[in-house]
């Protein structure tokens, strides 16, 4: 078949792209590399600025690019916001696609309408981005998630895309509980592609020894407290203060991938995403290295996974004082490491194989 899949976020159609092109597909990948993450990609669609010059000769390449993307057996789009374009721009590309190639499918993989709303009805998830029970987070961020999700031209695009699209796949049980209340119809879960590792690492002292575990953090410039990691910085310090040469810690902002990668590999834990049910691209790179993530864990992602034995990850709440003793745990109870260490890895490899998980889209899509 030929494929196109086009957006990208946390490197998901790429790695899809990998395992698609192994059992023989001719696959095209277009994207803007997400920003400053810079994720590969057959087709660059980054914009360099939204300056008035820069965008205008922005849209004349866009639009001869997209004249091109035409006889695809198969178009998935990363998500309703698939170009770096304002909503009413993608619309008419959103139509070139749906017009000029066989089959279209959304993917549900990060913040869009039907989350927001799954969210901000408090019943869905005990706790998300947006709530904690009952009590919705007021920020000025999910403030502008609101405006742009469910009051505006977003929203109606999203509605749009998922209305008319072939089938809908969700990448995490967050995603699929939400869509799952509107399309149930047309919608599959299908777990995020990874790549296994041959090598993983692993942690190398005994509990007797003054060995110190690494953590890693990653934060990403002004989206700290919308993913929590503001939250897991503090817990992280004050583990730090009451365990000093035990623990080490590694901080990054906004690095490209390759070089996160590099960083992340020579680390022990990773902590990721507060207000997360499951591990997503982020985290389930790092297991599939062989860190150990303190994140989201909760019944739910085993249970859509099927999984009924290992439980590598260490799930935490949404709080600073859930974070600090999962990590005074750890740091106590350093002879688990190990062990964690290759669950975590073989958990990717059990559920996550960028080969299995195109063999399902490819399921999918033929069904």
């Amino acid at each position: 078949m030929r494929i196109l899949l086009i957006g990208d976020y946390s490197n998901v159609h790429a790695t899809l792209g990998m395992g698609l092109r192994a059992l023989g597909h001719e696959v095209c990948v277009a994207s803007d590399g997400d920003g400053w993450k810079d994720y590969p990609r057959d087709i660059d669609l980054r914009r360099p600025s939204l300056g008035r010059l820069a965008s205008l000769r922005y849209l004349l390449r866009l639009e001869r690019t997209m004249r091109g993307l035409r006889g695809f057996d198969v178009v998935q789009l990363i998500g309703p916001d698939f170009l770096p374009l304002r909503a009413e721009r993608t619309l008419r590309y959103y139509r070139m696609l749906r017009r000029h190639n066989k089959r279209l499918f959304l993917g549900a993989f990060g913040m869009d309408r039907y989350y927001v709303e799954a969210c901000l009805d408090r019943t869905t998830f005990r706790y998300s981005d947006f709530n904690f029970g009952d009590t919705l987070r007021e920020s000025l961020e999910n403030d502008h998630f609101i405006a742009d999700w469910v009051r505006g031209p977003k929203g109606r695009l999203n509605e749009l895309i998922a209305r008319e699209a072939d089938g809908i796949v969700a990448g995490l049980y967050e995603y699929h509980a939400a869509y799952n209340k509107v399309f149930p119809q047309k919608l599959q879960f299908i777990p995020f592609p990874v790549v296994p590792r041959r090598e993983i690492r692993q942690w190398g002292g005994a509990m007797g020894e003054a060995t110190p575990v690494r953590f890693f953090i990653g934060m990403m410039r002004g989206r700290a407290a919308y993913k929590g990691t503001d939250v897991m910085w503090c817990a992280l310090l004050r583990a730090k203060e009451k365990y000093g040469t035990l623990v080490e810690v590694v901080r990054v902002e906004n690095v490209p991938f390759a070089k996160y990668r590099e960083m992340l590999g020579a680390c022990d834990v990773l902590l990721d995403q507060l207000y997360s049910y499951t591990p997503a691209m982020n985290a389930l790179e790092a297991m599939a290295a062989g860190l150990v993530v303190v994140g989201g864990g909760e019944p739910e992602n085993y249970a859509i996974l099927g999984e009924d034995t290992l439980r590598p990850i260490v799930n935490v709440l949404p709080s600073e004082e859930s974070v600090f003793a999962a990590l005074c745990y750890l740091v106590e109870h350093r002879a688990d490491l190990p062990r964690l260490q290759r669950e975590s890895a073989e958990y990717v490899q059990r559920h996550h194989d960028y080969i299995a998980v195109a063999r399902r889209y490819l399921d999918f899509w033929t069904r």
